[in-house]
């Protein structure tokens, strides 16, 4: 399920009620109902699993008799809301990105709890042999709606198969008031498993680190630290007009694509430039050029993307068309179809738009297989806060610094 869908109030997935909390097994994408006390007691994470209240790493300490694991369980808690460390979870390829807790400036890297916790579980599995049996599992939740209630999204373990130990726990810099200091952004896999059981909850609660009544999928990793992936592709090939866009209730997202339209409003050409630096940003190996406006044939970048082996890639080549439209008129049909009208043999498409591809076009590419890449407004929040511009006026500042007007 996509995290963009999760807090919508039409949800129709499985909800546990908050007096059932303490008896339930994890199932995921299962909404798990807070409190209506008013305060900290209204958490349901803290029910679920018998850990902490507050904060994005809740762990559960290990019995002292056991000395294979420091942890029983670690939860990761997100609201995806924060602008400068965007969390992520990707379904389609069963991942989950997250930051750690050094998000201030003050402290060296690993002075955080969360960080430390990150760091060691990274440590083992990169060891020669590596030591999995010192890394708990990790519980990741999300926050859902307005109230208390978080969603349960799965079951991880740190790592991804396609990812080495230069890339799946990163030291990253950000500045803060003219304050220069590190996080982690950590990307962990979600694990193939629909339920974990109360039957293992409840002994990790206590500090267990028994594996007895794991899930098969936790169990495998163990042994041979591959994942099975919990990969979930999309029912549908296209995204609609409300996925391409920032939620309703997301005025900062609103407010960072507002910039961009405003700043680009009376210069097309300079929009052009820009979505070529975001495809650039987006893609690896990639060559592009903006044409000149009065012979662009109809495209207004072009450029060759290297797939491969560095001593021997292929080089495909692509065509790319900007829209910096006012945010809600969606592009449609007679747009995309001159991009692709234009499309050599063997070439693909990119359309680059601060605001949406209508439903009829966008289900018309995908049905009939053209190759063109959407870019939309949603997708442009997000390479510019992975850039560390997580804000309308960080959006701002690199715009007046990158194309000044």
């Amino acid at each position: 399920m996509d995290s963009h869908n999760l807090g919508r109030s039409d949800y129709q997935g499985r909800r546990i009620k908050f007096s059932d909390l303490g008896e339930s097994d994890l199932y995921v994408d299962a909404v798990y109902e807070g409190g209506t006390e008013g305060n900290i007691r209204d958490d349901p994470i803290s029910k679920l699993l018998s850990c902490g209240n507050q904060g994005g790493f809740r762990s559960r300490k290990a019995r002292i008799d056991n000395p294979s694991r420091k942890f029983a369980f670690v939860v990761l808690y997100t609201d995806l809301s924060d602008p400068d460390w965007p969390d992520e979870m990707d379904p389609e390829r069963g991942r989950f990105t997250y930051f750690g807790d050094n998000k201030k400036p003050g402290h060296e890297l690993h002075a955080t709890g969360g960080n430390q916790i990150l760091r060691e579980a990274f440590d083992a599995i990169h060891r020669s042999p590596a030591n999995r049996n010192s890394i708990p599992p990790f519980f990741v939740f999300e926050k859902h709606g307005t109230a208390r209630d978080v969603v349960f999204r799965g079951l991880a373990v740190p790592g991804t198969a396609d990812l080495g130990s230069d890339g799946d726990l990163v030291a990253i810099w950000r500045t803060t008031n003219s304050l220069r200091f590190q996080n982690y952004r950590a990307v962990f896999t979600i694990l193939d498993t629909e339920c974990v059981s109360r039957e293992w909850i409840n002994p990790m609660a206590r500090g267990s680190t028994d594996d007895e009544h794991a899930p098969d999928a936790w169990r495998s990793w163990l042994e041979s630290g591959r994942g099975r992936s919990l990969i979930a592709p999309r029912t549908r090939g296209f995204r609609t007009p409300e996925e391409q866009q920032p939620r309703s209730e997301a005025t900062e997202e609103r407010a960072m694509i507002h910039a961009i339209y405003e700043h680009f409003n009376n210069n097309p050409t300079g929009f052009e430039h820009l979505a070529a630096h975001l495809w650039q940003m987006l893609c690896a190996d990639v060559e592009i050029g903006v044409t000149r406006p009065t012979r662009d044939g109809g495209r207004d970048a072009i450029g060759i993307q290297r797939i491969g082996p560095r001593s021997d890639p292929i080089r495909l080549e692509f065509a790319l068309e900007a829209k910096c439209w006012k945010p809600g008129h969606g592009v449609g049909v007679k747009e995309l179809s001159r991009l692709i009208s234009r499309l050599r043999f063997r070439q693909y498409g990119v359309l680059v738009t601060t605001s949406f591809v209508n439903q009829q076009a966008y289900s018309e590419i995908r049905q009939d297989q053209h190759p063109v890449v959407v870019l939309s407004a949603s997708d442009i929040i997000d390479i510019f806060r992975k850039q560390g511009h997580g804000s309308a006026q960080a959006v701002k500042m690199f715009l007046d610094r990158e194309f000044p007007q």
